[in-house]
């Protein structure tokens, strides 16, 4: 069964968070993953720039323990890396990393942050989506040390361990994710599709303070009193949404990953080690949830500008452009295309814009990576 631990973390104390770090490790024997030549990135929830104590974001103390840690078993390859809301700059990234309280926290500690804008894509078993494009820091880590803040979400009801990686997206590709996949369906499913191309993960899970009502950013500081980690995120989210007072039903991307046996069906199906027995998981009381529960891209526009939106959202959609000089003419994103609109001309695959569906399988699909997304300048950012 897989095993999560949950324990009593009552502040984010130095000295109490470093007790909590270091049981983690040890009920999940998390030092037998755990090589000193690992290149290891931490990946906290800085979705945009907020104080530390506004609960919006990972609390850098959590953060600080864990480097620690990881530096008392000999890893000294480990870089914070973080791709927030904004466009995917190094200014950005200096502005995100200072006002979340990264910067002096890396000072202290001697970790760095990283800078660097580059990224690259990674593929996965997914059921819609098997390319990814991920910032490089995710791409080359051998362990991804994801380190999740406890909220609702107006989405997708509950972003914690598995919607924490949707950080890893760069920049504003992130929106572009959310216009191909408009629906909640479909974007929760392309999260559990981009976590499947994202494979060496151990997750922590910041509840100190969570965040209620209208997150991920919106709502309102909830005091938890409580840290979560496991190497299986899935389970773990099980656990989170618990801790929140839901049921997994209510949850769009954690029943999804229960039909995909992805995740146990319930609690009794996972170990739980800690301190706190699995009916007390809620002592602090349920979340309250989102009072507006998006149901999809444009729902974070007025009502009278939707249908305007939409219009627009499908015009600046990003398009497969076949890049002709490397096309072989094999055929393979034609036979990929559920909408059947690709034929092969003079050994040249050719594209029916007017029917397509913008599903990116020919992209996925093709051997010589001769199709390309092309996408507005801005998305590029």
């Amino acid at each position: 069964m897989p095993a999560v631990s949950v324990l009593k973390t009552p502040s984010y104390d130095p000295s109490v968070l470093a007790r909590a770090v270091d049981s983690h490790f040890a009920f999940l024997n998390l030092d037998s993953l755990i090589e000193p030549s690992m290149k290891i990135v931490i990946k906290p929830n800085l979705i945009m720039r907020r104080a530390p104590e506004e609960g919006v974001t990972t609390h850098p103390a959590l953060v600080a323990a864990i480097v620690k840690k990881l530096r008392s078993l000999g890893c000294q390859n480990i870089l914070i890396a973080e791709s927030g809301g904004g466009p995917y700059t190094e200014p950005l990234l200096r502005s995100l990393y200072k006002g979340c309280g990264y910067t002096a926290m890396a000072e202290e500690t001697g970790v760095p942050l990283n800078y660097g804008t580059g990224s690259r894509e990674v593929e996965g078993e997914g059921r819609i989506t098997r390319r990814f494009t991920v910032i490089d820091p995710i791409a080359e880590a051998d362990l991804v040390i994801n380190v999740c803040k406890l909220k609702t979400h107006g989405m997708t009801m509950m972003s914690a361990a598995v919607k924490n990686l949707f950080g890893a997206v760069p920049g504003l590709m992130k929106p572009e994710l959310h216009m191909r996949y408009p629906e909640k369906e479909e974007f929760c499913r392309m999260i559990l599709d981009l976590n499947a191309a994202i494979p060496n993960v151990i997750s922590f899970v910041d509840a100190v303070v969570g965040l209620e009502g209208d997150g991920p950013t919106g709502g309102t500081p909830k005091e938890v009193g409580l840290t979560l980690c496991s190497a299986d995120r899935y389970a773990l989210d099980l656990v989170n949404a618990a801790v929140l007072g839901m049921k997994p039903a209510e949850i769009i991307m954690l029943r999804q990953s229960i039909e995909d046996g992805l995740c146990p069906a319930d609690l009794s199906q996972i170990t739980l080690l800690g301190d706190v027995p699995a009916d007390a998981l809620c002592a602090a009381g349920p979340f309250q949830p989102p009072r507006s529960k998006q149901t999809d891209f444009t729902s974070h526009f007025p009502a009278f500008l939707r249908p305007t939106v939409k219009k627009v959202t499908k015009l600046i959609q990003p398009k497969p452009v076949i890049r002709k000089k490397d096309c072989i003419g094999c055929g393979k994103c034609a036979e990929s295309c559920p909408a059947h609109t690709i034929r092969i001309e003079n050994r040249i695959a050719v594209i029916d814009r007017t029917a397509c569906i913008h599903c990116f399988c020919c992209h996925e699909m093709c051997p010589k990576q001769a199709i390309d997304i092309k996408r507005l300048s801005v998305f590029r950012l």
